[in-house]
């Protein structure tokens, strides 16, 4: 019944994309594919009337969903009726208010994921965040992953555009995989759109985002991002920027757009602590890439009476025959980022604990606990006034339950916190 849903819904999108020919802007990526979706809608909302996906409706089901503009009939037979019949109405009458740019996050868990959906939805600008260790269970290997990433990319013509990430070398490869016009994104001088200048603001506690500057051919705007820390975050600014320029805005209505960016929550949010704490929320999900980019903005992070950086770090999931080497990895690179404390939890706990240890963490300053709801129960017997405090796990580990349990306004965690929802909170 799922693959005949699947059917259903490609055939439906596929033609009403052929009818209203709305520019698709198509991002992926083994990170930031979330956050790059939200500042580029950000930016192009403020030009063209825009849609993105609905929630998180990256895969088969959910790119066509957003296409015909309704949320999923889950278990319900008269909620997929009413999708369907929104999209014959589609069809066969005309919307005058149908989106002129669709953003579609396109994800790929397994091999032919990508291809499927930019068959669906050709796309006009074909994003890449970014190519690490993940889903290595279904593609074995690193290259395997970047050979479905790239047809985002190498399906579109000469009259479209690639944004590539000039900081990462598998995505770089895919310039010569394209007959589009290409434009590069990232930190260096090669970049062609590119950031400079970052600081973080606050003062003592009160860190209030990031700041950077955007430049591109000469011209140079300023750009502030609330309520994130960690150089990382500035690629989704980026990735905007060169979106936007590609269908013709210019740089600083661009940098007016980025005012309405809003970070997805689970993504580096910073969220009061009780007892005189701060938390970088990154408990959305994680990558090898993506744990040590955390990792590196929490050791980089600079403020007031820092009692001690803590990390409490669950497992990395799906990564196959890799699993082991990341995990032991990830301990020594968080042991090499003077980071005090270490808590290790989940089924690769020992792991983590293990290549901290091997890379000179003190036994003393690491904790291990079997799955979150245990860490939970016992966070607030290690956790000290004052300290820094970065939570990070793949969707598996649910580690928003421990940044809940530290929270100093709990009722608050419906709004700050990712799966809260009643479906989540009673798995």
């Amino acid at each position: 019944m799922k693959k005949l849903l699947e059917q259903i819904l490609a055939w439906f999108a596929k033609k009403i994309v052929k009818k209203y020919q709305p520019k698709v802007v198509g991002i992926t990526g083994s990170i930031g594919k979330t956050s790059a979706k939200e500042a580029i809608f950000a930016v192009l909302d403020s030009a063209f009337d825009t849609r993105k996906n609905i929630k998180n409706y990256n895969n088969e089901i959910g790119v066509p969903l957003t296409i015909i503009g309704m949320e999923s009939g889950g278990r319900s037979f008269l909620g997929w009726l009413r999708v369907f019949s929104k999209a014959i109405s589609l069809l066969m009458t005309k919307d005058n208010n149908y989106p002129e740019v669709l953003v579609l996050e396109m994800g790929a868990d397994k091999p032919g994921d990508i291809g499927y959906l930019v068959d669906i939805a050709p796309c006009s600008v074909g994003v890449l965040t970014r190519v690490s260790s993940t889903h290595l269970e279904e593609f074995k290997t690193v290259e395997n992953v970047a050979k479905e990433k790239q047809k985002i990319v190498s399906h579109l013509d000469k009259k479209s555009f690639s944004i590539l990430n000039s900081d990462d070398p598998l995505v770089m490869k895919m310039a010569k995989k394209t007959q589009s016009e290409i434009v590069t994104y990232g930190h260096g001088e090669e970049a062609m759109v590119r950031s400079l200048d970052f600081t973080e603001l606050g003062e003592g506690w009160n860190i209030t985002g990031i700041k950077f500057k955007i430049q591109y051919e000469g011209s140079t705007v300023p750009v502030f991002l609330p309520g994130v820390v960690g150089k990382h975050q500035i690629n989704s600014a980026l990735i905007a920027a060169a979106v936007g320029m590609s269908l013709g805005m210019n740089l600083i209505k661009i940098s007016e757009g980025l005012k309405n960016y809003t970070a997805p929550l689970g993504r580096m949010h910073l969220v009061e602590g009780a007892n005189e704490t701060l938390i970088i929320d990154d408990t959305y999900n994680s990558s090898p890439a993506a744990a040590e980019a955390a990792v590196i903005a929490l050791e980089k992070l600079q403020i007031g009476n820092v009692s001690r950086k803590v990390v409490i770090m669950g497992d990395m999931l799906e990564l196959g025959d890799f699993n082991d080497k990341e995990h032991l990895e990830l301990g020594k690179i968080i042991a090499k980022s003077n980071i005090d404390i270490l808590i290790a939890v989940g089924d690769n706990r020992e792991l983590i604990a293990s290549g901290a240890k091997k890379a000179g963490l003190d036994e003393q300053n690491i904790y291990t606990f079997e799955n979150s709801k245990l860490a939970k129960d016992k966070i607030n017997d290690i956790i000290k006034q004052h300290d820094l405090i970065l939570a990070k796990g793949s969707q598996g580990s649910r580690m928003e339950r421990v940044v809940k349990e530290l929270m100093k306004d709990q009722e608050k965690a419906k709004d700050l916190l990712v799966r809260q929802s009643e479906k989540w909170l009673r798995s």
